[in-house]
């Protein structure tokens, strides 16, 4: 959805009587929060009384209606979800007010991702509004619901309140508490109170003692024999004080003022609640740092390759229909539709004289129509055979079956499938070959779990179980992981210039560092929620072959792998290339120069907005006309900007930002890897430069995290 966009929620499923709208937001350091609220309007545009207005003091309502659920961590911020059951809303409430607010003096413009979701009342998710410039404001309207002809609509409103919380629920017709003097006055009120109550005691005491006498240092009983107390009291100052079970005081005359004084009003307090930080406890026989954390999906039992296969097809197809939105994510690209999902495992299929057993089964039903796909997973980096896929492919084809699903850590490229399988084009019914990697599981669990939310708590948390299993080392789904074979002859073949034109190996190396590169922009779109592409160089309608074995012709000429990332948000397009001679990664972005100001300011302007990053850092000054302008690193150019001026007064038209490291060696992804290598160098180049620029949407930086996506 965009601004003031509105959407029927009927329109968008059947099973909108209750609904889920979530509020999220991230935060650069990882430290910004804000909290939901909710107020419910009459038609006036009003709440009926305080008790209409739901926040952090008041998060459920008596019937049912409204519940705010609490908050979820989402990396470098959080997720807070609002359930609402729509149904039980008062026919006289028209609107529904979705808000959120911050407090000490923090403001909105210091988040980043802001952003409404909805889901029905099984979790599938149906629209999201994405926030761009909040401002400097401390409350927030996300959206509102509201009745259209007895059905319920939502609009994206994104308007912001510069006096708070407060000042919001005041304008909705709520009647609050938010001044900080009249916390402290309450608190001096209830001090007062209780020194007053300490005071009339001593009094009464005082009085008693003048009446009655000191006090004895035994108890009397009522009929006036004497007997000991069996705790008599221990004498203070020389003499005994009365025990409270030995003297009961007078009763106190109420306080005239007190009893004449009416019971105030109770108004809503926006004034957040104080709460104690518990003290760390002591570690126990129950702690050891060596003791790992109980896991849903456990990984410590994975003996083989087999082993691995069963437990890793077990656990994705579970979640798959336990998390709707999840399942619909990676189903859709293969032409299943959007409806109730069955899956199955290690299933027995006739084929011939002897049965086949693949891995899994996804069936989805809709409306009466039956979609249904075998599945094929392979872990720990093993190839799929292809007489395995051709015997799945022709079992499908007999059974009525509308797709082969394999499953690996390998990574498809257009033009060049995984297996060569023989399709009968006699047959009516046909059956698709479809290929998921490992990496892209992943990727679409961290976009749901970061950016995008699922239904309920505990979606997230079978998710972030998931994450953590395919993470695992022991568990084999760590996407693509291996350069080839190929990868130490090339590299030697370039050094020693023995490497010809034409050499397959040559071409298996390019096909490798394809992958790889889908494989990053997978793992850097998780990250920061945007689409993350490769960019091709190539005219449309060329063959992706031919284009590969003219990469791996220059690869053999230059000895330079090259590619190109298209981040949106972003200027410009980050370029990266492995020397493979001289063993270095150079990652790099070209920016246009602004068009206004002096050439001086605009490279001052520059040098400000890369202040946080590295000093090995290279600028590279572009002008019109043929060579390259004055060049320099971040750190030799901070107190001298000027030096990136042309000397020949030339018109700049632009400036390339540029950082080098070395590559790992070995074709793994081990510490001194070449794929680990590639990874990092693209991830601190966008943490440290890209985010920085202008034109860049404010998202958090990438962790140094496994390749996941």
């Amino acid at each position: 959805m965009i601004k003031g966009a509105n959407v029927d929620l009927a329109a968008l499923s059947d099973s909108t009587d209750s609904v889920i709208v979530s509020l999220s937001w991230a935060s650069p350091t990882g430290e910004g929060d804000a909290d939901v609220s909710v107020l419910l309007l009459d038609g006036n545009g009003k709440v009926r009384s305080d008790a209409d207005f739901y926040f952090y003091n008041n998060p459920v309502a008596a019937d049912g209606s409204v519940q705010l659920l609490g908050k979820t961590p989402t990396g470098n911020g959080s997720m807070d979800r609002i359930g609402f059951d729509l149904t039980a809303i008062p026919a006289d409430i028209e609107r529904i007010v979705i808000a959120a607010s911050r407090y000490g003096g923090a403001h909105f413009g210091d988040l980043d991702d802001l952003l409404l979701t909805l889901a029905d009342g099984s979790g599938e998710g149906l629209l999201r509004f994405a926030i761009g410039d909040t401002g400097s404001v401390s409350a927030f309207i996300f959206g509102e619901l509201y009745r259209r002809h007895g059905d319920w609509k939502l609009r994206a409103v994104g308007q912001g309140y510069a006096t708070g919380l407060a000042g919001l629920a005041t304008d909705f017709g709520v009647d609050v508490d938010d001044d900080a003097a009249t916390e402290e006055a309450a608190e001096a009120e209830r001090q007062e109170a209780q020194e007053r109550d300490e005071r009339d005691g001593r009094d009464e005491r005082r009085e008693w003692e003048a009446r009655e006498g000191p006090a004895p240092a035994y108890g009397v009983p009522a009929d006036g024999a004497p007997s000991r107390s069996a705790h008599p009291p221990a004498p203070v100052g020389g003499r005994a004080v009365p025990s409270s079970r030995d003297v009961i005081p007078a009763p106190r005359k109420p306080d005239v003022r007190t009893a004449a004084a009416p019971e105030p009003k109770r108004r809503p307090r926006t004034a957040k609640k104080k709460v104690t930080v518990p003290r760390v406890a002591r570690k126990s026989l129950a702690d050891n740092e060596s003791w790992r954390e109980a896991r849903l999906f456990p990984v410590s039992a994975l003996r083989s390759d087999r082993d691995r296969e069963t437990r890793a097809t077990s656990v994705l197809l579970s979640v798959m229909t336990q998390i709707p939105e999840f399942g619909r994510r990676l189903t859709a690209a293969f032409g299943a539709p959007a409806g109730r999902m069955e899956t199955f495992t290690e299933v027995v299929l006739p084929h011939g004289d002897s049965p086949r057993r693949p891995d899994g089964v996804i069936r989805v039903e809709r409306a009466g129509k039956l979609w249904t796909a075998l599945v094929e997973t392979k872990t720990n980096g093993n190839a799929l055979k292809a007489d395995q896929v051709q015997a799945y492919m022709d079992i499908a084809a007999r059974r009525g079956y509308e797709a082969v699903i394999t499953l690996s850590n390998d990574v498809a490229l257009e033009g060049s499938p995984l297996v060569d399988v023989r399709i009968d084009r006699r047959r009516k019914h046909k059956v698709a070959l479809w290929h998921l990697s490992w990496a892209e599981v992943a990727h679409q669990a961290h976009m749901l779990i970061r950016h995008e939310g699922v239904g309920n708590a505990a979606h997230a948390w079978l998710l972030q179980e998931l994450l953590h299993y395919l993470q695992h080392d022991n568990s084999g789904c760590h996407g693509f992981q291996n350069m080839g074979a190929s990868w130490v002859p090339v590299r030697k073949g370039i050094d020693d210039e023995t490497l010809c034109q034409g050499d397959r190996r040559a071409l298996e190396v390019v096909e490798s560092w394809e992958r790889l590169i889908r494989q990053v922009c997978l793992r850097l779109g998780g990250e920061l929620g945007q689409k993350v592409l490769p960019v091709q160089r190539s005219r449309r309608g060329t063959d992706p072959g031919a284009r590969r074995e003219l990469l791996a012709d220059q690869l053999c000429v230059e000895g330079r792998l090259q590619a190109e990332l298209r981040i949106e948000g972003t200027p410009g397009v980050l370029a990266l290339t492995a020397d493979l001679r001289t063993g270095k990664l150079r990652t790099s972005v070209e920016i246009p120069a602004p068009e206004e100001g002096y050439p001086l300011t605009r490279v001052k302007r520059l040098i400000r907005r890369l202040a946080e990053a590295p000093a090995d850092l290279h600028i590279e000054t572009l002008v019109d006309g043929e060579g390259g302008g004055p060049r320099g690193t971040l750190e030799r150019l901070r107190p001298e900007p000027a030096d990136l001026l042309p000397r020949n007064g030339a018109a700049i038209t632009g400036f390339r930002l540029s950082l080098f490291k070395g590559m790992g060696s070995s074709r793994g992804n081990a510490e001194a890897g070449f794929i680990r290598s590639v990874d990092d160098a693209v991830h601190r180049f966008y943490a440290t430069v890209v985010a920085h620029l202008d034109g860049a949407s404010p998202r958090r930086s990438p962790s140094a995290e496994p390749a996941t996506a």
